[in-house]
């Protein structure tokens, strides 16, 4: 995948994140991820490569734009397959929050899981937690052996959890080792990634969340070394169906970070809203700036971008 890439897809995120960060805090969800979703796939259509969506806002009759098998992109160039969210924190964006993201991944055709729209229980850790991770063990033993690889007491490490009823028994578990608890509301994209910045105090996102979503973040980890597992979660006969649909027949599979995101990976993220890991969009009257970051699997390069923005001089998003 060429390098060149990176900026393209940078302009596509800060796109996005220019459109919805207008909605922060008015309240109105589906505003918000609209514009987010329109900006997104009008820059995706400037970028000369033949892209497939393959994990997206959902299924074509879910979503008019955007959705799991849409064709974006110019049609000359490389075949690429596409990882986003539009709005990664669509509530978070809404309500005025913290921790809300535009974000896509890139990796070469077939090289992504296709992930149903069900629930993943997921566990990531930044560079210095790969390999002490384990599904098939308690969430107790994984801590001990997460602090453990990074040379600490569990009482040090801080866990991010999605604040869900169905995390109650989760919550009880690690309040019960005496690690730290940070519950969000949305947004475990953007937590995973924060496991690998030291900055951001946090050490491991646990819990269930979104299938896609899961992807995306190994996505991201892959890029910065970091380590993901993940196992799909069945609500019902109709999640078992969704999955076998998609060509998934081993479903009770525990998923590795590159059984979901294999091959060269190119991820980037802009914040839309303040963040741990990324700055939010900030308005200047005339303008805009906005905070990103882009990262390459293969070089392991990352980069921080703040970008200007003049829309005197270049057309509003």
């Amino acid at each position: 995948m060429h390098r060149n890439f990176a900026l393209d897809f940078v302009r596509v995120t800060e796109a996005a994140s220019l459109s919805c960060a207008r909605f922060m805090g008015l309240g109105d969800e589906k505003a918000a991820d609209h514009a987010a979703v329109e900006a997104m796939r009008k820059s995706l259509n400037y970028i000369n490569f033949e892209g497939t969506v393959v994990i997206g806002e959902g299924e074509r009759d879910e979503a008019p734009m955007l959705y799991i098998g849409e064709k974006v992109g110019s049609g000359d160039g490389p075949a690429l397959d596409i990882a986003l969210d539009p709005l990664e924190g669509t509530t978070i964006c809404a309500n005025g929050g913290t921790n809300a993201l535009s974000v896509i991944a890139i990796a070469n055709q077939g090289q992504f899981l296709h992930a149903p729209d069900i629930y993943m229980e997921k566990i990531a850790v930044g560079a210095d937690g790969v390999g002490a991770i384990d599904l098939n063990k308690s969430p107790t033993e994984n801590l001990h052996n997460i602090a453990q690889a990074k040379d600490r007491h569990v009482e040090d490490l801080t866990v991010v959890i999605l604040d869900r009823p169905r995390h109650e028994e989760l919550i009880a578990e690690v309040r019960q080792t005496g690690a730290r608890i940070w519950l969000i509301g949305d947004g475990d994209v953007s937590a995973a990634i924060a496991t690998c910045k030291e900055e951001t105090g946090v050490d491991v996102l646990m819990g269930t969340g979104g299938a896609p979503e899961g992807v995306i973040a190994a996505a991201a980890l892959r890029c910065v070394g970091g380590d993901f597992k993940g196992r799909l979660v069945y609500r019902n006969e109709a999640d078992r169906k969704r999955t076998k649909s998609m060509g998934i027949d081993d479903l009770e599979r525990i998923y590795g970070i590159h059984d979901l995101a294999k091959g060269p990976v190119m991820f980037s993220a802009t914040g839309v809203t303040q963040g741990t890991y990324l700055d939010g969009v900030r308005f200047t009257g005339n303008g805009a700036i906005t905070h990103s970051v882009v990262m390459r699997s293969e070089s392991g390069t990352i980069r921080f971008i703040e970008t200007e923005h003049h829309f005197d001089r270049e057309p509003e998003y």
